[in-house]
């Protein structure tokens, strides 16, 4: 998509402390004469555990590298780097996905913890889809937080984008309803739906949010198209469990990962997409409205773990 454009050099700063705590560690395990053994494998675990990455990763990579050690392709240790890159980027890819918008309207489902940065996320999207010849509308289902309704309502006044709205205590599901109305009459290509990541009362997080789901669904066959995890980067092992949780009861289609610029453990992408299958779609490396974009794995490894 063309309103992603320009991300490449923002991602390497964003993930510059998470490539220095790799950099650093991975360059004495891939020492040119260093032999290629248990004790380099070992090490070379402990330090994906440290940048969330993860000891299964780690086993699989050593499957891979002694394969390639027997077939005689590897035969250094710093032979192990390139090889180590790609796998990475072959994890990755299995998984990647791009935003469905071939829908009209196509109705994104933003779902996540508070304090993610959903709401905000929800507006970048909206400018970058907009700016990008899109007509969009948002909509501000997190009745529970006066606050977000109003945040909403401030970055579509800035980006140009209508609101849907209802009053703070508002049934969401009535304010999805008439968003997905709004969306369909109007004609407009995407619809964003902002929600919940903490309820104010005794009712399930889940069981509202699987309702809201079932209300777009009932207004437009086949809504929402995507539903999406926006998922704080440097939250780590307890952002895995967040989208471990989501993805049960909901079945996430994609993840956004956020404040990538505020964390050494960048690595937790590679894992959630390992072990949950769910494609990162998106991802967001600072504050500003173009500092989002979507995932691209050879381009994240290149930032992540650089060839030397």
């Amino acid at each position: 998509m063309s309103f992603f454009s320009g991300l490449k050099q923002r991602l390497t700063d964003g993930l510059r402390r998470s490539q220095e705590l790799l950099s650093a560690e991975l360059k004495t395990v891939f020492e040119p004469d260093r032999p290629i053994d248990d004790a380099l494998f070992e090490e070379l675990e402990e330090i994906l555990i440290a940048a969330d990455i993860g000891a299964a990763l780690a086993a699989d990579f050593k499957h891979r590298a002694k394969e390639e050690q027997m077939f005689g392709t590897v035969t250094r240790a710093d032979q192990l780097r390139p090889l180590f890159r790609r796998f990475l980027v072959d994890t990755l890819a299995a998984t990647t996905g791009t935003l469905d918008l071939a829908h009209q309207p196509s109705v994104l489902l933003m779902l996540g913890v508070n304090g993610a940065g959903k709401t905000t996320t929800c507006a970048k999207l909206a400018a970058q889809l907009k700016d990008d010849g899109k007509s969009v509308l948002l909509a501000a289902a997190d009745t529970f937080r006066a606050a977000a309704i109003e945040q909403l309502q401030t970055w579509g006044a800035r980006i140009g984008v209508d609101v849907i709205h209802q009053a703070a205590g508002s049934d969401p599901a009535a304010v999805v309803f008439d968003a997905v109305k709004a969306a369909t009459a109007r004609r407009v290509d995407v619809l964003i739906i902002d929600t919940a990541g903490r309820l104010h009362t005794k009712s399930n997080l889940m069981d509202e949010l699987v309702k809201l789901k079932r209300v777009a669904e009932r207004q437009l066959p086949g809504a929402p198209h995507e539903s999406l995890m926006v998922l704080d980067a440097p939250t780590g092992q307890n952002g895995f469990a967040q989208a471990a949780m989501f993805h049960q009861a909901i079945g996430l289609s994609g993840l956004c990962l956020t404040k990538l610029d505020g964390t050494a453990k960048g690595g937790i992408v590679v894992r959630i997409v390992r072990e949950l299958g769910v494609p990162i779609k998106l991802i967001g490396v600072g504050e500003k409205v173009d500092d989002l974009g979507p995932f691209d794995p050879a381009r994240f490894i290149d930032a992540l773990v650089p060839e030397a």
